[in-house]
């Protein structure tokens, strides 16, 4: 199926919900950990699929800004997960790290860790992950306005100029992802057939395809099939 499809019809940039780690845990009678655990081995198999396929971007949503809220316990073991994901990761030299989002409200060892895989890993050019952590797409566009109101009182602009001026590019350029594409597509795995806050202003006109398969689960195959979908969809960009 994937010989089929052209080149050019391939998304640059495929951002991932990796859902349903703690579902598919309590299926196989394990802990919520050994879930999360299953689920980023299952993201290097992910990125190396992305390297076959010649898919260059990837962005995963790992931790939200409300998983920060979880009981102490339950977020000290995502914690854990994610810090030996990125180990892992700048072990086998698979893909360009890039962490976005409220990463100044990080705990420290999670902030040390990305910033060594990131460090570490910038020489990369055939694949770039963009790591969400501390993410949430309103929290981002509230944090982007009130950098761009910051800035524009520190240059002296008044607000009715401001008013005046102000474009989507303006807000675009003080989000956690700035500087990078908005994604292609957008996939959901666990059958949920919603965005939960993920990327909410860069995937205005980004397809979606919602998988029925939880992210332990999901195979190269569902990610062909995904692939071949969006090679199908004729993109408007809302026109």
């Amino acid at each position: 199926m994937f010989q089929n499809i052209p080149p050019q019809k391939l998304p640059q940039h495929v951002g991932v919900l990796v859902d349903g780690n703690r579902r598919w845990a309590a299926q196989q009678g394990k802990n919520t950990k050994y879930g999360h655990q299953c689920g980023a081995q299952r993201i290097i198999d992910f990125l190396q699929w992305c390297q076959e396929l010649n898919v260059p971007m990837v962005t995963l949503y790992m931790l939200s800004t409300e998983n920060l809220k979880r009981k102490p316990e339950e977020l000290q073991d995502l914690l854990d997960v994610i810090e030996n994901l990125l180990e892992e990761l700048t072990h086998k030299h698979l893909a360009k790290i890039h962490a976005v989002g409220r990463l100044h409200a990080l705990p420290k060892t999670l902030t040390q860790s990305i910033n060594k895989a990131t460090e570490a890993t910038q020489d990369i050019n055939t694949l770039q992950v963009n790591i969400a952590v501390g993410y949430g797409g309103r929290q981002e566009i509230v944090d982007a306005v009130k950098e761009l109101l910051r800035q524009a009182q520190q240059r002296g602009t008044s607000l009715e100029e401001l008013v005046q001026q102000l474009e989507t590019s303006d807000i675009s350029e003080h989000l956690y992802t700035r500087g990078l594409p908005d994604p292609d597509l957008l996939i959901r795995t666990s059958g949920e057939q919603r965005l939960s806050g993920f990327l909410t202003w860069q995937s205005a006109y980004s397809e979606f395809y919602f998988c029925e398969a939880l992210w332990p689960d999901f195979t190269r195959t569902d990610f062909v099939h995904a692939l071949a979908d969006y090679a199908l969809r004729q993109r408007r960009f809302g026109s």
